[in-house]
């Protein structure tokens, strides 16, 4: 017998609307700690305001609520389907011959969906307010910005010494292991903030601990003839490591936009294990909701059988808190190269799956 338009209709309502409930209180509760931390923070800076600290935590808000669809949608089932078996509906949809199959096709089409909504649409509107918090929340409590951008006219470094700043271009950028190598240099040295000193242009520049060491250097000063050395050195503080975490963290770069990063990174000869990582992540969130339905389900089966109100937070919880500490795991390996890039992302979202599945099947059909 197959499940009717009216029940498909009536369950996948129930499941969206309870999720979407349990996703506004999890933010809320999520808006409220976080304010109360940022606070903490704020009483030892003196410029920061509470609409600052406010704006601070909005903006953090949907980056965070990224986080906990999962845990939404996970809830959101096992709430609808523990309210469709404690009221029979569930024990009558069954007698009239409706598996468990049919009647979960609702909510897996609406989590499959929820999962894509996550990726076009969701994820470009958290990863822009996440770049506005990093900027702002680092101008607010660390007085600096950004010291890297990497575009398709070069990369854009910015270093500060104790008495001037430098701004460096380069077109070519070579990274291989521990060296990092700069051709067709131009180098903007200020005095302060804005008094401009002398423009630097080399054919070659590489980094070493505590200075670039520049080649074929052309040195141009204001109210000076340019003058030409063959080797020269320009302080600074930056490292490989300084240099690789000023990029844009993949967090902040939408799911449309993270293609083309990834591509630019590599060609400037830097490693995108982190960014591809993310962008498989992201794949397999579809995947992922669908997962957390099915072992939603698991739990409401056994309980309408045996009862018990506490068996299914107790197990949403437990469940919540071992596919959270089992992602972080792999996706450690995953950065550590220890896995590949696609299955330390897909991993998580597969074996909760098959969890879901095995534990189903069991239940079902023995």
């Amino acid at each position: 017998m197959r499940l009717s338009l009216t029940m498909s209709s009536y369950i996948g309502r129930n499941f969206f609307f309870n999720v979407l409930t349990i996703f506004i209180v999890f933010m809320l509760l999520i808006l409220l700690f976080d304010s109360i931390e940022l606070t903490r923070r704020a009483s030892s800076v003196s410029t920061i305001t509470l609409p600052m600290v406010l704006e601070l935590s909005i903006l953090k808000l949907p980056h965070m609520g990224q986080k906990i669809f999962p845990f939404a949608v996970l809830f959101g089932g096992m709430a609808t389907f523990w309210r469709l078996a404690r009221h029979h509906e569930l024990v009558i949809t069954r007698a009239a011959g409706i598996s468990a199959w049919q009647f979960l096709l609702p909510a897996l089409l609406i989590a499959f969906l929820i999962g894509v909504f996550i990726i076009t649409l969701y994820n470009p509107l958290a990863s822009a307010t996440l770049m506005r918090y990093e900027r702002l929340e680092s101008s607010l409590f660390k007085g600096k910005t950004s010291l890297l951008a990497l575009t398709e006219s070069g990369l854009w470094l910015r270093q500060v010494n104790k008495d001037n700043q430098s701004v460096i271009h380069s077109r070519n950028v070579f990274q291989q292991k521990e060296n990092v190598e700069l051709k067709n240099v131009i180098v903007f040295v200020f005095e302060g903030k804005d008094k401009f000193r002398e423009r630097i242009e080399a054919r070659l520049a590489r980094l070493k601990e505590g200075y670039w060491l520049m080649s074929d250097v052309w040195l141009l000063s204001p109210e000076h003839p340019p003058r030409f050395t063959k080797e020269y050195r320009l302080e600074t503080d930056l490292t490989l490591g300084k240099i690789q975490d000023s990029f844009a963290p993949p967090e902040t770069l939408s799911f449309w936009d993270l293609p083309e990063f990834i591509e630019t990174l590599e060609k400037a000869g830097f490693s995108a294990l982190r960014h591809r990582l993310h962008l498989h992540s992201l794949w397999a969130a579809p995947l992922l909701m669908c997962a957390m339905v099915l072992i939603a389900a698991t739990f409401t089966l056994r309980q309408s059988r045996r009862g018990g109100t506490t068996y299914i937070i107790a197990g949403g919880v437990l469940t919540g808190f071992v596919l959270y500490f089992f992602s972080d795991v792999v996706f450690a390996l995953g950065l550590s190269d220890s896995l590949p890039v696609t299955l330390a992302a897909w991993t998580p979202a597969g074996v909760a799956t098959l969890l879901g599945l095995a534990m189903l099947l069991h239940l079902e059909d023995g």
